[in-house]
């Protein structure tokens, strides 16, 4: 039986957010707009798509930073084509993520892990999962603090 491991800590602050608003939520839309940024060598990272209300969804993923202005301008350069609503960024976001095995047979983790950042007001604005990690996007302003706090919270020491 796997047996329920946090090995690390880890952060990145090297990547932006991109939301495309008001997406018609039809086959395939995602496709061209993905196609799109690969189109601009531009590497797509977590992606998070809202439920769908009223025929339309919204679309964030994560962009390494330096690639911010051209997702930007590959997402309005659909917009009219799509019918997207409107497209926004945030480059002052950062991932904070555990790392370890076994986590998948152990929901504890990630309840402890969003206990811990709720208990110091830290937003969770995208959440990732496999069976090895578990990523946050959080505002870059509070990614030192987070990473202290879940250090501490897993027995990991600084």
């Amino acid at each position: 039986m796997e047996q329920a491991i946090v090995s690390a800590v880890t952060h990145d602050a090297t990547e932006a957010k991109v939301t495309v608003a008001g997406v018609p939520d039809r086959p395939g839309i995602a496709a061209h707009l993905f196609r799109a940024l690969a189109d601009r060598s531009i590497n797509v990272d977590m992606i998070v798509q809202n439920t769908s209300a009223n025929g339309t969804t919204d679309i964030s993923f994560t962009v390494p930073r330096v690639d911010l202005d051209d997702a930007v301008a590959a997402a309005e350069s659909l917009s009219g084509e799509m019918g997207f609503a409107g497209v926004s960024s945030d480059s002052s976001i950062a991932r904070v993520s555990l790392v370890g095995a076994g986590m998948k047979s152990y929901p504890g983790v990630t309840a402890t892990m969003f206990e811990t950042l709720a208990e110091l007001g830290i937003n969770i604005e995208m959440i990732s999962t496999s069976s090895i990690r578990i990523s946050c996007v959080v505002d870059e302003s509070v990614v030192e603090e987070a990473l202290r706090a879940l250090h501490a919270a897993f027995g990991l020491g600084g």
